[in-house]
Order: C-alpha cells, then structure tokens, then sequence
C-alpha cells in the first residue's frame, strides 16, 4: 500500500469508517456463528467452524466491494459495478452447497444444511452491505423455520413410512403362478424391488422357493394370508429387510 493511500485509510478510520465496517464484520461473525452453533449441535456436516467461515468471508467480500475500489472512482474510462462481486459470491457459494448435497438410492441427504449454507452467506452479505438489521431478522428466520417448522410439519404429515419386507416362498412350480404373486403383491399395494427364484424337486413334481423383497406402506400380514390361501402354494415366511443378514 503506498503511502497516500495508507493517509487515506487511517483518515476513513479515525472518521468512522473503519470502525463501522469492524462493526459489520463482528455481527456477520456473531450471527454465522449462532447458526454454526446450532448445525454443530445437531451434528450436521457443516458445523461452527464452516458456518462462521462463509459468514464472515461474504462481509468481507461486501466490504471489499463497496469500499474497496475508491481510489478508482475519478480515473477515466474507469467504470465500476459494485454488484459485481456480491454476484460472484453467489455463484461461489453454489460449490460449497452443491459438495454437501448426496443421494443415496431414492433419498436425499444434506439439502437443509446446504440451503443453510446459502442462507449464512446472505446473512454475512447482508452485514458487509451495511443492513445489520435484515441480517439479524434473517438469523431469527433461520432458527424459526428449522427448529419451529420441523415440529409442524412432524404433527402435519400424514405421508406413511415406507418399509421394506421379504417374503420367502414355497409354491409348486406351474405356469403363471409366479406372475400371479407379484400381481398380488403390487395390488396390496407393495413394490417388488428383487426376486430370486431358486427351482427344485422329485422326481413327479417340480417345487420352487422365491424370495421376494418388497416397500410399501402398509402391513404386509394381509398380503401373506392372502398368498396363504392361493392355490399351489405350501409355505409363506414373512420378514422385515433390515432383520435379514447378507
């Protein structure tokens, strides 16, 4: 930094500048690290550490935008567009998000903390752009909508759990009676997810053994008293997919 430049810092500071955009950075600080505080005591994987990180980093960058480029102001075919860097900051942050985001088979794992992620980053920008009160009122938002809207949405739901079950049976082997009991299954309303067929017998009749894996949400008992009953099957075992070693 050359020497008018530095005059000129310590000038903006002992006017009240520097103090102020001191000031912003400790609430960006203060308020990512009441939502960090709240990720690490749910033991999310972005915890304290990240959320005081993105907070704290996106003041600055507002800081940097707003303030960092005054000397460039009165120079000719000089244009500057503050809103540029905020940009950036949003398209950055998307890296951060998108890395804690996974999918495992048909569930989805990190959303919220990666949406917390994003909203910790408008916060911090929020207080480098000298708007401490929209900050502040966001944080309260924050705790609102994952502490307050989760116990709604729990007393709310009326969408059952899936469960996944494994029928073993035991039927005679004939044409179509196998396409027959996954038509029952699929009408109590279950999805086949596997089937394993393993065929056997003597020497007048051929026995066959299947292993269904089902989801559904419903109780699979009627399912095996109906599979019970039909003609040529001689044994249905009933249980659940988390019970069965592999």
């Amino acid at each position: 930094m050359s020497p008018p430049q530095l005059a000129a810092a310590l000038f903006d500071f002992q006017h009240g500048q520097g103090v102020r955009q001191f000031t912003e950075l400790g609430i960006a600080l203060l308020l990512s690290s009441l939502i960090g505080l709240e990720r690490e005591a749910r033991q999310k994987s972005a915890g304290l550490r990240t959320h005081t990180l993105v907070g704290v980093g996106s003041a600055l960058f507002m800081e940097v935008s707003i303030h960092g480029f005054g000397a460039l102001m009165g120079m000719d075919d000089v244009s500057l567009d503050p809103s540029r860097v905020a940009a950036q900051v949003v398209s950055g942050i998307g890296f951060i998000g998108g890395g804690l985001i996974f999918v495992k088979k048909d569930a989805v794992r990190g959303l919220t903390t990666a949406a917390t992620i994003w909203l910790t980053c408008a916060i911090g920008m929020a207080c480098g752009g000298g708007l401490p009160l929209l900050a502040a009122g966001a944080t309260a938002v924050h705790f609102l909508i994952v502490r307050g809207f989760s116990k709604v949405s729990e007393r709310m739901s009326v969408v059952p759990s899936f469960t996944e079950v494994e029928l073993r049976l035991t039927y005679r082997a004939q044409h179509g009676l196998l396409g027959r009991i996954l038509q029952m299954c699929t009408g109590s309303g279950f999805r086949v997810t596997d089937v394993q067929v393993q065929t056997g017998g003597g020497e007048q009749q051929l026995s066959a053994e299947v292993l269904l894996r089902l989801e559904g949400a419903g109780s699979a008992h009627p399912l095996v008293e109906a599979l019970t009953e039909l003609d040529g099957v001689r044994g249905v075992s009933l249980g659940r997919h988390d019970d069965m070693t592999e």
